[in-house]
């Protein structure tokens, strides 16, 4: 039996499992790309997921890392990695250290430090970017880009022995593209994040909105969190296909949210926002 109810979401090929609720737990898993963002209580539907990016270190957000990688390691599997802020290995090898002192054997694991303008590849062709978030020190967001190249207009009618013959004379006959698939801010206050093209272009956001009510504004700012009001300000300049919204509030339900996100949003926006704890199964 699963050790969650996790919400579900699928966008194309693409599944989006999770949950997300602040101050309780945050794990946003995608399969098909491999990739988990944050790990919450480490539900067991994403122990086979062999990339953990973390964003920064509250515990809602990072409280399964020693039982991820144990599980792992229990079934057999490849040590799991997890990317995470440079200043948080220290901390995470000693909790890694301590719970395998604890269990009585050593929990392999490949623990890799990013910053700001990093990437990690996760396949040969699929990179997680790393950008700043303003939440906690050290913390970071993540876009998942694929990378390919894409012959030059002058080159496209060649023949494939022609191609062969140009690459042999070290003729460029490509061009490097990005297809940014995702990217996830974490907990974060409002940045304008549409300066960075691969974040403004992005098939699919997952970014938090934490508060809701007006008198909430100095929770969200004594928080470094994101209010609905700051959430209108955030997509308005973004272009991105689908906008998944976690790290809700139990302050205000549900049905209150999705009420106020359609009056703070232009009904072109709102079409493309999901509540992601709304996606659970009943």
């Amino acid at each position: 039996m699963a050790s969650h109810n996790l919400a579900y979401i699928k966008i194309d090929d693409l599944e989006i499992i999770g949950y997300s609720v602040a101050g309780e737990e945050t794990v946003i898993a995608m399969p098909q790309l491999d990739v988990c963002f944050d790990i919450g209580k480490a539900p067991d539907q994403i122990i086979p997921i062999n990339h953990v990016l973390l964003t920064h270190g509250h515990i809602d957000h990072s409280a399964g890392i020693a039982y991820y990688l144990s599980h792992r390691n229990f079934c057999g599997q490849s040590p799991g990695t997890i990317v995470a802020p440079q200043n948080l290995l220290e901390p995470i090898k000693e909790i890694i250290a301590s719970w395998g002192r604890l269990d009585g054997n050593k929990i392999p694991a490949n623990l890799i430090g990013v910053k700001a303008g990093d990437e990690h590849q996760i396949k040969p062709n699929l990179f997680a970017r790393v950008f700043p978030t303003k939440h906690s020190r050290g913390s970071v967001g993540y876009s998942v880009i694929e990378k390919r190249k894409k012959i030059k207009p002058e080159y496209a009618g060649l023949t494939s022995e022609q191609i062969v013959e140009l690459k042999r004379q070290g003729v460029q006959i490509d061009n490097p593209i990005e297809i940014p698939i995702v990217t996830y801010l974490g907990d974060t206050q409002y940045v304008d994040f549409s300066q960075l093209e691969y974040i403004k272009k992005s098939k699919i956001l997952i970014t938090e909105c934490t508060f809701y009510e007006d008198e909430h504004t100095e929770r969200a700012t004594a928080g470094r969190h994101i209010h609905i009001n700051e959430f209108a300000k955030l997509i308005e300049t973004l272009e991105n296909e689908y906008i998944i919204i976690t790290h809700t509030t139990q302050r205000t339900a549900m049905r209150e949210i999705r009420k106020m996100l359609k009056a703070a949003l232009p009904a072109e926006k709102y079409k493309h926002v999901i509540l992601f704890m709304d996606k659970r199964k009943k």
